[in-house]
């Protein structure tokens, strides 16, 4: 006789729907109070009720945790209203930054105005601001510039598990990324 932990499914959905953010496993067995087997059985459920076509909702793997939110089909047309309500756009410039920092990290901010040609002070400020890119550590040359990476909520807001599934770059776009005459 296979377990359907029902209850133990909708105490692990409850959690969730709570927290808003990704959850780790971990953290999910700790609140709870169930075992990891029983946690991950009922994620296991909730995926498999999720995938239903009745349902609007799926589970996110985003940043080594989980969490509910729309399928994708669906969220095209929601994330305009349901988007992160404070932020407004990113702008283009805001984009181009971010997208060097992803793509590059760790990366100081002389070598992101090298590849983008202008001052990058403004837009770094934003994205720290925003929580989107952060301090990493300090480059081992003079001066030891400051160095910067993405963050969770860099993943959480383009959906992504892990900085791995950013979209592969082909051999031009790989280029645009390099500072000319370094590593």
């Amino acid at each position: 006789m296979e377990l359907r932990l029902e209850k133990e499914t909708a105490l692990i959905e409850a959690i969730l729907y709570l927290e808003g953010d990704p959850v780790e496993e971990s953290a999910l067995a700790r609140i709870s109070g169930l075992s990891k087997d029983v946690v991950e059985k009922s994620l296991e459920n909730l995926g498999e009720r999720y995938a239903r076509e009745d349902s609007g909702v799926e589970l996110s793997r985003i940043g080594g945790g989980i969490m509910i939110s729309p399928k994708r089909e669906y969220w095209e047309n929601l994330k305009e209203r349901y988007g992160r309500k404070n932020d407004s756009r990113l702008s283009k410039a805001a984009l181009e930054t971010l997208s060097i920092v992803a793509y590059s990290q760790p990366i100081t901010r002389a070598e992101i105005e090298a590849i983008r040609g202008v001052s990058a002070d403004n837009m770094i400020r934003l994205l720290l601001d925003r929580t989107l890119i952060r301090e990493v550590g300090k480059k081992d040359i003079p001066g030891k510039p400051v160095q910067f990476g993405t963050t969770r909520e860099f993943l959480k807001f383009f959906r992504l598990e892990s900085i791995a599934d950013l979209p592969k770059l082909n051999e031009s776009e790989l280029d645009r990324f390099e500072l000319n005459g370094e590593e």
